[in-house]
């Protein structure tokens, strides 16, 4: 007999009639914990299929295989891809708010699990697993970093190494929330830095970078501008959701 296994089960049907599992979107009563209701997962704007092989842009209408948005060719990112699960809006907001700003640690591996989905392959190929650090001020005054929450979990999930050490937020920026674009890129320059003992290790290494969220990519950029200076391969960029005006 699995006892250890029915004293789990018993343990977390005593827990769900004492704290019943409600949505993560709305808190109406679900029949499962870490789960959204049927209401809130109609209203999850999912980024699916066309869209930009290399920003991750949805398409209007399917250009067909492996096509790249116009703004993918006029301006190359840094990074390899970037793959993200969801428009940052409605649902989506608000649970990148509550895990970001109201402390709901819970939230992250119901979103992680989607981030694996939504990585297109990207995770299972991956060297490495490693989140946008925070800088040491604000991660003492935050308590902890929404990225790494994400990161750690991802890993966990599909057996991929977490690395949280080889890259370092060295200078303390201002919060990005309501800079413009060439504003954010200037806020961040020279902000990440890979120790010297992490170089040898990403040498040629495939990179998913993860964070909470992507608006105008100037965070993840100086961050994969680090990675590749040190000798990473190829970079992909995960976050949950992404800012964006409407389809391309």
């Amino acid at each position: 007999m699995d006892w250890a296994g029915i004293l789990r089960r018993i343990s977390a049907q005593a827990v769900d009639l004492i704290f019943p599992p409600v949505c993560s979107g709305c808190g109406r009563l679900t029949g499962y914990a870490h789960a959204v209701c049927a209401s809130c997962w109609a209203g999850m704007p999912f980024i699916e299929r066309p869209y930009c092989e290399v920003l991750g842009l949805p398409f209007a209408y399917d250009p067909g295989e492996s096509a790249v948005s116009p703004e993918a060719i006029a301006n190359p990112p840094v990074f390899d891809r970037l793959r993200s699960v969801a428009i940052h809006e409605g649902i989506v907001r608000d649970l990148v708010h509550g895990l970001k700003y109201r402390d709901r640690t819970d939230l992250a591996p119901m979103m992680a699990e989607w981030m694996i989905r939504a990585s297109d392959g990207a995770v299972a190929a991956a060297d490495m697993i490693v989140p946008v650090p925070l800088h040491a001020l604000r991660l003492w005054r935050r308590k902890f970093n929404q990225a790494a929450e994400l990161a750690r979990v991802i890993a966990e999930r599909s057996a991929r190494a977490y690395r949280p050490d080889v890259l370092r937020r060295i200078k303390r920026t201002s919060r990005q929330v309501g800079l413009g674009a060439r504003a954010r890129e200037d806020n961040v320059r020279g902000a990440f830095a890979v120790p010297e003992g992490a170089k040898r290790e990403l040498a040629g290494k495939r990179i998913v970078l993860v964070d909470d969220v992507y608006t105008t990519g100037a965070t993840v950029a100086a961050a994969t501008r680090a990675l590749k200076r040190a000798g990473a391969g190829d970079v992909t960029v995960l976050t949950f959701a992404r800012a964006m005006s409407g389809p391309i």
